[in-house]
């Protein structure tokens, strides 16, 4: 869904231009850039046992449902590698951000110079929570790796993360799931298979799309 700012907004086609121009970049191993985005997960357990599947009957399964609990889903996405991580947790405090980038760093682009990564403004998403949650010297080495942009309020459409999340949930969550160790056995079948099989992001919209199909959200600026 697309989510637009009010008209003649010059913060929201600020952020948005900026998010752009950093998805025209070439793909460079020493610079990758990675999409990063959030969501949640309730799992319900079935109160009644489903009925299976028959000739000319699907599988059955009764309206009412037990709550148990909800999982915290977070993504990197490096859509010029089609590469994606999804880490799992039971919250989504800055210190599960924090960890979630220090493996990104250390772990997935230990010989990047410098990491891009495209996110929305959340509060949690900043070099604070670094700082909140690592040592000051562990918190400086990960800042000194790293570019923040984010996208901007009423664009979350600008994030490709959200369009993985989109089709994870098509393909892997859209059923019950009783818990949250079944919920990360499934979710990790689905990233490998998809990290093997997926192809790279063809992103096309451009800044000179946004002047024209968006040239409501820009300001009207009198000339001299």
């Amino acid at each position: 869904m697309w989510c637009i700012a009010p008209k003649e907004d010059a913060g929201f086609v600020c952020q948005m231009e900026a998010v752009l121009d950093v998805y025209k970049r070439p793909f460079d191993a020493e610079y990758p850039v990675v999409c990063m985005d959030e969501t949640t997960k309730q799992c319900t357990r079935e109160v009644q046992k489903p009925i299976p599947a028959s000739p000319g009957q699907s599988e059955r399964y009764d309206g009412e449902y037990e709550r148990n609990g909800v999982a915290h889903l977070m993504v990197f996405y490096t859509p010029l590698e089609s590469r994606r991580t999804v880490r799992i947790a039971d919250n989504h405090a800055s210190g599960e951000w924090a960890e979630g980038v220090r493996d990104l760093v250390e772990n997935q682009y230990p010989h990047a110079k410098k990491i891009t990564l495209v996110m929305d403004n959340l509060s949690t998403h900043s070099g604070a929570s670094l700082y909140r949650t690592f040592e000051p010297a562990v918190a400086h080495a990960l800042m000194q790796k790293l570019e923040f942009v984010f996208t901007p309020k009423h664009g979350s459409w600008l994030n490709m993360a959200e369009c993985e999340f989109s089709v994870l949930a098509r393909q892997c969550l859209d059923r019950r799931i009783a818990d949250v160790p079944t919920l990360t056995k499934e979710i990790a079948a689905w990233q490998t298979h998809r990290n093997e099989n997926a192809k790279p992001a063809d992103w096309r919209f451009t800044t000179d799309d946004a002047r024209i199909k968006l040239k409501r959200l820009y300001p009207k600026v009198s000339c001299c």
